[in-house]
């Protein structure tokens, strides 16, 4: 079969090497281009041919696929799989896959970072305490323990910010469909979302994106929530109303915000709403991103090919 990665797994060339040679030593044709392109023609003429194509969070366009006869299988090294064709996918009895659980880890910790910094309010001191003479004085801030965190969302990553919530001694409550057992021996309080927004200090999304979820956090959830409170979102960006976030910022209906993703990737239009909200902390979409996730992705992205080869396809969507 011929198998190619179309665009740059963020690990070194010769751990890309090393997962492939399996591959290559069973006979089948394997190529990696670890530079990205969104260009259309460019992208059919990489998979042309090909019976397996490995993307990351590259869109995959509609009339890229229309052109690949022979693809059988997408291989997605990502969680989200919100930028795959995937109605025609199905059509064409193409299978998909995702490499969701990668990158659990280093989105809690991305979310309790920027946790520390809203209540610590770290980025202003820094800039503060580099005024020398001219130093204001020093800023209050609040800690984690003893608040409560409201978590919307507690697949897998939501579980882990929640364990990782509970180390700092926080309290915890939740909003799902289903009930994880173990969050609740953990002392997690399901309850309707409405409670949680009443009750919440923290409040973190952890949701996919889908028609759902499309704005699922807008005005109404903002003016629930307390002015006391702040919102994390290093989920999906759609999934928040970033005008009303805004607005809400603004006129101090809660008091601050890290967002982490966006409607698009950055660099961000100039008269973005949130680029001049007040109290915000904004990172152009780092929470997937770092080097352990990167090497556990990858191993899982080959381990999805080995497993389909083998008539065994896992993590299936």
């Amino acid at each position: 079969m011929k198998i190619v990665v179309l665009e740059n797994l963020k690990v070194p060339q010769e751990r890309i090497e090393e997962m492939a040679k399996p591959l290559v030593e069973a006979g089948h044709e394997f190529k990696y281009y670890p530079e990205k392109t969104t260009d259309s023609d460019e992208m059919v003429k990489r998979c042309q041919g090909a019976d397996i194509i490995t993307l990351a969070n590259n869109p995959l366009p509609e009339e890229v696929l229309d052109q690949l006869d022979q693809l059988k299988y997408i291989n997605v090294a990502f969680t989200g799989v919100d930028h795959i064709p995937l109605i025609k996918a199905k059509d064409r009895d193409i299978l998909v896959s995702n490499a969701a659980g990668y990158a659990n880890t280093a989105v809690a910790e991305l979310v309790i970072g920027m946790t520390l910094n809203l209540l610590r309010q770290l980025r202003a001191s820094d800039q503060e305490v580099r005024l020398t003479e001219d130093f204001p004085g020093i800023r209050q801030g609040s800690e984690i323990k003893g608040k409560t965190v409201g978590i919307i969302g507690t697949g897998k990553i939501g579980k882990e910010t929640a364990k990782l919530f509970k180390a700092f001694g926080a309290n915890l409550m939740g909003f799902n469909r289903s009930r994880d057992q173990e969050l609740i021996d953990m002392g997690m309080d399901y309850s309707s979302l409405e409670e949680l927004l009443a009750q919440s200090d923290i409040i973190t999304i952890h949701l996919p994106l889908n028609r759902e979820t499309q704005q699922f956090f807008g005005e109404n959830q903002l003016k629930a929530m307390k002015e006391s409170a702040i919102l994390i979102n290093c989920a999906r960006g759609p999934i928040v109303d970033a005008k009303a976030l805004a607005e809400a910022l603004a006129e101090g209906e809660i008091a601050g915000a890290g967002i982490d993703v966006f409607d698009s990737e950055a660099p961000l239009r100039e008269d973005h709403p949130l680029l001049s909200a007040p109290n915000t902390l904004l990172s152009p979409h780092i929470g997937y991103f770092t080097h352990e996730a990167m090497d556990i992705r990858a191993q899982i992205a080959f381990e999805n090919i080995y497993q389909y080869l083998k008539d065994q396809p896992q993590n299936l969507v």
